[in-house]
């Protein structure tokens, strides 16, 4: 894997009970990030994928580049995309990939 790259768990729900026909939370999540990202032009890759095995803190992504930290991030609103976006330009900017959140409260 030569491109930083943004993982995005479709499965991720925040509640069980969702009709048949309703979208998890995680592909909700994933399509606004596809949105924001053509308004950022980000270089970094959106790779769905099934599940990242954190099915009770929906939802649920992990960002990872060579030569860098991989970072996993839980329980997201799924109104983040931007956040995600920006937190991607950062991570993929900096020559080290370490990269601290202030707390905002």
């Amino acid at each position: 894997m030569t491109q930083p790259t943004l993982f995005i768990c479709q499965s991720c729900r925040f509640s069980e009970p969702q009709s048949e026909n309703q979208p998890a939370d995680g592909v909700i999540l994933l399509e606004q990030v596809r949105a924001d990202q053509a308004k950022f032009s980000s270089n970094i890759r959106v790779q769905p994928v099934s599940c990242l095995w954190d099915c009770g803190r929906a939802c649920v992504v992990a960002f990872t580049a060579p030569n860098k930290p991989t970072y996993l991030f839980s329980s997201l609103a799924i109104k983040c995309a931007s956040d995600l976006i920006e937190f991607a330009r950062k991570y993929t900017q900096s020559k080290t990939g370490n990269y601290f959140l202030k707390a905002v409260s």
